[in-house]
Formats: structure tokens, C-alpha cells, sequence
């Protein structure tokens, strides 16, 4: 059973930094395309970063250009979210997602069931 298990959420002032990780199981995600998707309460889920299989290319949202980084490990079969800068607009639960091929374009297959990022002013 393939399963994606986000980490790192919490509470956070604005200006702060959180760190989320993705860990896989179930299969190996070393050549999958991983990304990080968010939902906002009343609004739908949006992108905010992807990572291809071998480290690049890199995609950002231009909303987190400049603040977030997206990182994998491949041995450890995780994918990392660097959050910096954190803004109130920010506050969403974050998923990790994975796909089944190399390339970022297009739907992701697998989903995390997400962690809580809630950022105060």
C-alpha cells in the first residue's frame, strides 16, 4: 500500500520558518516526481512546489518564489518543504503528492493526507 506522511505542520508567528517533510512507503519514489500542494479554508487546493525525480527541474508558485525551497532525498524516500518568511496568508494544510513517472506536468497520483500550517500575525 503506497502511502505519503506529511510532518513539520504547526504554529507559527509571521516571519517565521517551518520545515515539512513527506516520507513514502510502499514503493520507491526515487523516480517519481514529488510536489507540495496547500488548501486554505474556503478555497480550493492550489500548488506550491514540485521537484522531478532527480532534483530538477524545480517549479514554484509565484506566491512562495523567493521563500520556500523544495528539496528530496531519494534514499530516504522523502521530500522536504523549507518554509521561510511565513506570512498569515500562508496558513493552510500543506499536502505532499507523488507521481507514478519521472515528469512533474500533469496529475499527481499519490496524496498525503496533509498537515496543518497555521501562521499568526
Amino acid at each position: 500500500q503506497v502511502q505519503l506522511v506529511e510532518s513539520g505542520g504547526g504554529l507559527v508567528q509571521a516571519g517565521g520558518s517551518l520545515r515539512l517533510s513527506c516520507a513514502g512507503s510502499g514503493r520507491t519514489f526515487s523516480s517519481s516526481a514529488m510536489g507540495w500542494f496547500r488548501q486554505a479554508p474556503g478555497k480550493e487546493r492550489e500548488f506550491v512546489a514540485a521537484i522531478a525525480w532527480s532534483g530538477g527541474p524545480i517549479y514554484y508558485a509565484d506566491f512562495v518564489k523567493g521563500r520556500f525551497t523544495i528539496s528530496r532525498d531519494n534514499a530516504k524516500n522523502t521530500v522536504y518543504l523549507q518554509m521561510n518568511s511565513l506570512k498569515p496568508e500562508d496558513t493552510a494544510v500543506y499536502y505532499c503528492a507523488a507521481k507514478r513517472t519521472t515528469v512533474v506536468s500533469g496529475p499527481f497520483d499519490y496524496w498525503g493526507q496533509g498537515t496543518q500550517v497555521t501562521v499568526s500575525s
